[in-house]
């Protein structure tokens, strides 16, 4: 996989596309920033979204998302313990043992 770019330089880029004068097509702004035009148009879609030009979740929201779903399973893991040693010291504590 190639490495990615900085995001200054999509930033940048995204930029010029977006103040182009008419009739510059995104193919030739891509070519000359050395990207592909597929590239530069999923840029542009991940930074209408980024400032809320169109729907979806931004970058911010989907880091939040994932951290919060990895302390979801965490706390899920921590009240299965607890309920396996609650159920246990139950048992212990029956009369005849």
């Amino acid at each position: 996989m190639p490495k990615p770019y900085p995001q200054e330089f999509r930033d940048d880029v995204v930029r010029v596309a977006r103040n182009r004068e008419p009739g510059v097509h995104l193919k030739q702004i891509a070519a000359d920033f050395g990207i592909s035009e597929s590239c530069l148009t999923n840029w542009m879609k991940t930074a209408d979204v980024e400032d809320g030009v169109k729907p979806g979740s931004t970058g911010a929201e989907n880091t939040e998302n994932r951290e919060l779903k990895k302390r979801i399973r965490l706390l899920e893991q921590e009240n299965e313990v607890l309920r396996r040693a609650a159920a246990y010291l139950s048992q212990a504590n029956l009369p005849g043992k």
